[in-house]
Parts: C-alpha cells; structure tokens; sequence
C-alpha cells in the first residue's frame, strides 16, 4: 500500500469501513502493527463464515479483480480468483502465456488496458522485483503484489502469520499479536520474497525471527533485516516454536549455490530425525510449491504437525479480507 495516509481496516465485526486511505498492497514495510491485527482478525471473521454451508458473500457484488500472472502460479493465483468470486466480484484470469505480453507488450499498456475494461483491483505476480510498484502509478484502480521477483509475496506472510495464530495462539485471536514466540526461516532465503514478507510482518507482530541457509544462499545484507542469521540448523530447531521451509529456486540461479542435492538435504533438509529436536508444540511450514525429498521429507510434509494444508485453506479468507478492506465492500450476510 502507499506511503500517504495510515490504512482504515474495519474491526472484527465486518461493519462497513470506511473508503480505504492507502490505495495498494505492495509491500509488508506499508503496514504497521494494527493495520496487521486488523486485518487478520478480519480473516478471522471470514474464516467462521466460511464453516457455513452458504460461503458466498454479497460484499463485492459490481466489482472487477483482475489476476495478471506473467509466473506460472497454483495457489496464489487460484485463492485470488476464489476469494473475489466468494465476494461475489467479476473476476479476470490473464496469463503471460497467450496474452499480448508474449508479443512485446509494455506493463505499462498492459495497465493501461486492464484500466480501460474497468478494473477495480488488479492482482499482479512479475518476474522483476518492482513491477507492482509501478503497476500502480499508471492505473486509478487497487494493486495488490502476488509476487515480484525475490522482493515480497505480503499476501503469503499474512496467510503464514494467520495460520500461527491459529495454531499457537488459540482460536480467539483477537488483539493478539506473535509476541515471543520463535520462527526460524530455512533454505533459500537469497531468491526468497517469502522469506522478506515474513520476516519483516513476524517482526512487526512481536516475533523472534532467526533465518537459517547455507552462506551461499544467504543475503549479503543480512545484518540489516530484523532478524537472527545463522548456519546452525540444528541447533535453531531445538528452541523454535515455528519452522518455516523454503523451496530451493533453481529457477531463479544462474550459477551452483551448493554442491550436490545430496549435500543440501543433509545439511538443511528437515527430516523426521531433525523434526524430533523440535520442542512438542512446534509447527511445520511451507509456502509451496514443495520439493519432497529436497527441503522436505515426505514424512514431515504429511505430518499432524504440518501445516502446510492449512495454509493454502488459510490463504483464501486471508485474501478476501484484503480484497473486502481495499474494496471498502459492505457487509451484508455477515455477522
């Protein structure tokens, strides 16, 4: 969201708010604290009236979001599309592939178009960091970041801070934050805007986040992020209440970051034999898509204590609070 004017979330009983101050989603560093608890009780919210059998809601009814994904997505691109149509709002898939991007059209005129046919909100995933920034200086509508190269995914971080809270701090959640407990972020932190969204938003609500990669795969700058650097896996897990696994983006790499595969998972891959170091109430973490075998035991993904299903669940009534708030919709059929 923008730097102007403090974010205008509506409390936890859904009554209207009022017309949204900042106009975009595009970074966690936008956000303060109670923009935070706000908005995640208003996923609280969305959540219990998703145990209906009724789930769709009138609130965004006449409204246009349009998903604009130049990155292949599943679950990103499928909650957003989910939660606008469980507000009820038109809704607008755009794929590079197939689109007019592939003949050298600018984001600029891609902008300019998606304007043109009456957006309210455009969802946005780019290969270069930025690109939602600068979305957002050429249309009058909403920008909402789903990911722009290894800068921020602020929609991920909001769903993996929900989904702590829903498994840590207790079903009324209301005006609690993250305070105290420990996250440790392991993997491929260089190419992971993951791991920035979440560092920065667990830091926000109280957190004590450590990051955990080989030297190669860690930032250059790591000392100026909010958080604990270390090497020691095994050591970090024994006092982490939360473990948070990232995904090796080979995609991303243009050179060899560690030697063998092989070498990466005994070092930095959880396994049943490390996940028996973590303390009983500890929780598993993925933000997908999963390499089994690679960062992940296939044993550890489908445990009782992964939560890595429940994040994806968790991700459509996180992203329907952040449609609802930076659409100002009504609340009708809710309560």
């Amino acid at each position: 969201m923008s730097d102007r004017a403090p974010l205008q979330l509506v409390p936890g009983d859904l009554r209207p708010p009022a017309p949204p101050a900042r106009r975009h989603l595009l970074s966690v560093a936008d956000l303060e604290r109670s923009d935070l608890e706000r908005l995640l009780t208003t996923a609280r919210s969305f959540a219990l009236s998703q145990e209906r059998d009724t789930k769709k809601l009138p609130t965004l009814r006449g409204r246009l979001v349009i998903n604009v994904f130049y990155e292949s997505s599943t679950r990103t691109s499928a909650s957003f599309e989910l939660a606008a149509k469980r507000l009820s709002a038109d809704t607008l898939s755009i794929k590079a592939s197939g689109s007019s991007a592939e003949k050298g059209e600018s984001l600029k005129d891609t902008a300019l178009t998606l304007e043109a046919m009456g957006s309210d909100a455009i969802v946005v995933r780019h290969p270069a960091s930025g690109a939602p920034r600068r979305l957002a200086d050429w249309t009058s509508g909403r920008v909402i970041n789903a990911g722009d190269g290894t800068h921020e995914h602020p929609t991920q971080a909001l769903l993996d801070a929900f989904t702590i809270r829903q498994r840590l701090v207790g079903p009324d959640q209301r005006g609690q934050g993250l305070d105290g407990l420990r996250v440790t972020i392991v993997g491929d932190v260089l190419h992971s805007r993951v791991a920035r969204s979440n560092v920065l938003l667990l830091d926000t609500l109280g957190a004590e986040v450590t990051v955990v990669a080989p030297p190669t795969l860690m930032p250059w700058a790591i000392e100026t992020w909010p958080c604990k650097a270390s090497y020691d896996f095994d050591a970090e897990l024994r006092k982490s209440d939360v473990v948070m696994m990232l995904r090796v983006q080979q995609e991303r790499m243009s050179a060899a970051f560690f030697p063998t595969v092989r070498e990466y998972r005994r070092r930095y891959g959880l396994d049943t034999g490390r996940m028996a170091l973590l303390p009983e109430h500890a929780i598993v973490m993925h933000p997908g898509p999963m390499n089994r075998g690679v960062e992940i035991a296939a044993e550890v993904a489908d445990s009782p204590r992964s939560t890595i299903v429940a994040q994806v669940a968790n991700g459509v009534t996180v992203r329907m609070a952040v449609l609802y708030l930076m659409l100002g919709g009504a609340a009708e059929g809710l309560s």
